[in-house]
């Protein structure tokens, strides 16, 4: 029981602490660009980073967010921690990077290390997902509605995955806890999708209603 604790709280704190790394900050800073929280959504995110520094730039900082997680997995793994340290520290991870320790507890949504603790923890969820992450994107150029839904479908097949195998009882908290996280820290998306304001990917109308806040849109026009 006591060796159980301790694993549980390495697998917060490491969670935590490594999910917490601000790499939608630090990734810009490196190369000359604004910081990404003085734009957009002022969040942390692969979203708001492409609107800082472009995709390719924001597809590094997402990887490296999606590898927080999963290292955090894989170290629970490496000191012999099974199932429910592994699902801790993941969950743990998103709550870091959203929450994150080191910038005034600000950060994204959390659907990067969500894809990190998912591939080490349950491979099978992002195969279901990622389609219905790319066509809804696709189709309505919204990527918090593409992080939704692909976060429900994702809860749904976990939970599947794991009365059909069967798995421990705690997956289908990973099943539950994930999505609601995701859900959780999209209130402001969800908000905006239901009074049809949600920004939306590429250029934007000047009738979309989709225009950032006036003291954010000065700094967007930075280079």
């Amino acid at each position: 029981m006591q060796t159980d604790l301790v694993l549980v709280t390495v697998a917060v704190v490491a969670g935590y602490l490594l999910g917490g790394i601000p790499f939608g900050i630090i990734v810009p800073k490196l190369i000359g660009g604004p910081d990404p929280r003085t734009i957009g959504s002022g969040r942390t995110g692969g979203a708001n980073v492409s609107r800082a520094v472009g995709y390719r730039w924001a597809a590094v900082s997402g990887l490296l967010d999606v590898a927080k997680a999963s290292v955090a997995v894989l170290l629970v793994v490496a000191i012999g921690g099974g199932p429910v340290p592994q699902i801790v520290a993941a969950l743990a991870a998103i709550v870091g990077h959203s929450r994150s320790p080191y910038i005034g507890l600000h950060g994204g949504r959390g659907v990067a290390p969500a894809t990190g603790g998912a591939l080490i923890i349950e491979p099978l969820i992002l195969a279901a997902i990622f389609p219905v992450f790319v066509l809804t994107i696709v189709v309505t150029r919204i990527s918090s509605l593409g992080s939704l839904t692909a976060s429900a479908i994702g809860g749904v097949v976990m939970i599947v995955v794991a009365v059909i195998t069967p798995l421990p009882p705690i997956y289908y908290l990973y099943g539950v806890g994930v999505p609601g996280l995701i859900w959780l820290f999209h209130l402001d998306n969800i908000e905006r999708l239901l009074t049809g304001r949600e920004r939306r990917i590429g250029p934007q109308s000047a009738n979309s209603g989709e225009k950032d806040e006036p003291a954010n849109r000065a700094t967007e026009s930075r280079p």
